[in-house]
């Protein structure tokens, strides 16, 4: 018997970011920190990882968060409260290496604070004290700011235009206490810029780091190869054995190279595309 993957609720969280909870009663019973589901919201639609943020194992749900950047996207966007996405298997990848570390600060960027939110909520469970910061291009685009309050002992804000918070990155929040030796531990998710970034400035400090990684995917099962990235001068599948790694021994150049291979034919396919898939939002 099929599942329908209906779509119970959606909520724009900012512009062009979505949260959406799904009936998936299967993987709500599974999933763990750090899980994630590939997903095809049309039968003409790519395949694309989403991590699953929280899940919900009485009512059979779990939910993604996701930012309209290409035609998958837009075609997901596009879908109504519900409507069932096509298909998505799940959950996928390694889950979260969990332990109490001491103080452990949780630096999210854009998006990339989505997949955040569970693993904080882990690591808090298992004791561990939370310094989180979130940092975005502006306050409008800031995301799950107050769920990840409701866990964290200090919440830092940072923004490129200094709406609110510090004005600049992650990192000019992350330094004075790294400096202060009062981080154990560092957990980053975000573009690829802010991942590096961040374990540039940890490494000199001695403060083990990891990150979850974006690759492309395609089939999550490491056969395609597609999230192949280099970790110790490795190949590495991030879709079984990842998506999270030590940060001081990811190839964060390589990264972002194979993230752009295929930018022009995103172009061409969303220029085909009529907007907003075959469906209004």
């Amino acid at each position: 018997m099929m599942n329908n993957f209906n779509i119970i609720n959606k909520n724009q969280l900012s512009p062009d970011v979505w949260r959406y909870t799904l009936s998936a009663p299967d993987i709500a019973r599974k999933r763990r920190a750090g899980h994630f589901i590939i997903l095809r919201p049309l039968a003409d639609s790519e395949r694309i990882p989403l991590t699953i943020v929280s899940s919900d194992q009485d009512q059979g749900t779990i939910d993604i968060i996701f930012q309209v950047v290409g035609a998958t996207t837009r075609d997901l966007a596009g879908l109504r409260a519900g409507e069932p996405v096509k298909d998505l298997i799940g959950p996928l990848g390694h889950p979260t290496e969990i332990a109490k570390h001491g103080t452990v600060a949780m630096v999210g960027g854009g998006v990339g604070i989505a997949p955040l939110l569970p693993i904080a909520q882990a690591f808090r469970a298992a004791g561990n004290r939370l310094v989180t910061i979130l940092g975005a291009r502006a306050r409008s685009l800031l995301i799950l700011e107050q769920e990840l309050a409701s866990i964290s002992d200090k919440v830092l804000l940072t923004t490129d235009d200094g709406s609110a918070g510090q004005k600049g990155l992650v990192t000019a929040a992350l330094e004075p206490l790294l400096v202060a030796r009062e981080i154990d531990f560092v957990m980053a998710v975000g573009p690829v810029p802010m991942m590096k970034a961040v374990a540039d400035l940890t490494r000199g400090f001695g403060v083990k780091t990891m990150v979850s990684l974006n690759p492309l995917m395609l089939d999550g099962t490491g056969m395609c190869g597609v999230c192949r990235c280099q970790v110790a001068g490795k190949t590495r599948f991030a879709c079984v054995e990842g998506p999270e790694f030590d940060a001081h021994q990811v190839d964060f150049d390589s990264l972002r190279r194979r993230l752009t291979m295929f930018r022009e034919e995103e172009k061409a396919r969303r220029e085909a595309k009529p907007s907003g898939g075959s469906h209004a939002a």
